[in-house]
């Protein structure tokens, strides 16, 4: 049986617990107030902002609940990966694919012939990223970074040295930091640049003295594959391969890392069965992830992770060279149909 407590300990407790509750948001209010301080006076220091324009400038946002919610919980981190899978190799999203290319099929096979990077490797980042650029995002940039900066102390001095990139992105390149939109992580434009990403890999594609990777097809086009140029992509060489183990091998899924630790080599010698044109020294990684009907085995070669330099997950590299292989195969698709159509109207 359960005893019964007392109704004034009741209230003792709740106002304890509200008071406590109280107490910890004043210290977390405080915490963030010193950090955004901090944060102003390395700005002034360093890079010489006027104290009041910054002062004046923080006091326009807040603390983003959402913002905290959304990182707590990215996709690639609760999602098995045909879940992950499902929700970017959709038919909507490869037409929307073939549409994008199609329309901007002369910058895509410029772009891709003077960096090296395959062209459906450059639509498939925008549509993972952006929708081909139709969701860029609706959180303030300066927002998101400042919440993140300031009152997320896992990632602070990450958070921190981004939004350091922001405002000195945004006043080399003079736009206004309230009026930038993106992700609850900061990330920017049609192909979602971080700030210290967009300082360093961003091309003005079309040479009018700008950087744009919201609307000049040419600098957002150029910049995704500067970003892969950079990071040191190989033209030609394929991107993964799907493997096999023996029915009934008991041994542990591997643990899905982006460094390349194993070889061709030792993978065959673990019983891993795929096809590769590589020498057996060739360094790789091999993945076990979840798929509807069971594990699925993967060998990823140095293009591999270039793409999870883009983002740091096994699950987005792979996907990315799906959406760009089943993309690339539609195109291929209504191409022939309309050659076919074309054919039988002349005839």
């Amino acid at each position: 049986m359960t005893a019964m407590i007392p109704v004034r300990f009741v209230r003792i407790f709740a106002i304890a617990a509200a008071c406590l509750l109280a107490a910890a948001s004043g210290a977390y209010a405080q915490d963030a107030a010193q950090a955004q301080a901090d944060f102003i006076a390395r700005m002034v220091a360093s890079h010489g902002f006027e104290r009041d324009s910054l002062e004046a400038l923080f006091a326009e946002i807040e603390i983003n609940d959402r913002v905290l919610e959304a990182i707590s919980r990215p996709a690639e981190r609760v999602l098995a990966w045909y879940e992950y899978q499902d929700l970017f190799l959709t038919e909507a999203r490869i037409a929307s694919g073939v549409e994008f290319w199609t329309e901007n099929a002369g910058r895509i096979e410029a772009v891709s012939e003077a960096y090296g990077v395959p062209a459906q490797m450059i639509v498939a980042i925008l549509g993972i990223e952006t929708w081909f650029g139709t969701r860029m995002g609706s959180y303030r940039v300066l927002e998101s970074l400042s919440t993140l900066a300031f009152a997320y102390p896992r990632r602070s001095r990450f958070f921190s040295n981004e939004l350091e990139a922001f405002l000195l992105l945004a006043r080399d390149e003079q736009f206004d930091p309230l009026g930038v939109l993106g992700s609850y992580a900061g990330a920017m434009g049609a192909g979602q640049f971080i700030p210290t990403s967009f300082r360093a890999y961003a091309v003005d594609g079309d040479s009018d003295g700008r950087r744009d990777l919201w609307e000049n097809w040419e600098d957002v086009l150029g910049s995704v594959a500067n970003y892969f140029k950079v990071h040191g992509w190989r033209a030609d060489e394929p991107v993964v391969a799907r493997a096999a183990r023996a029915p009934g091998d008991a041994s542990p899924v591997p643990a899905n890392s982006m460094d390349l630790n194993e070889t061709v080599a030792s993978l065959k010698e673990r019983g891993y069965e795929f096809t590769t044109a590589f020498p057996e020294s060739t360094p790789v990684t091999v993945l076990g992830l979840e798929g509807r009907d069971g594990t699925e085995y993967w060998v990823g070669y140095h293009n591999f992770r270039v793409i999870t330099r883009y983002n740091r997950s096994v699950m987005y590299a792979l996907v990315a060279q799906q959406l760009g292989e089943a993309i690339a195969a539609a195109l291929e698709r209504s191409a022939a149909t309309q050659s076919l159509a074309q054919t039988e109207d002349a005839a």
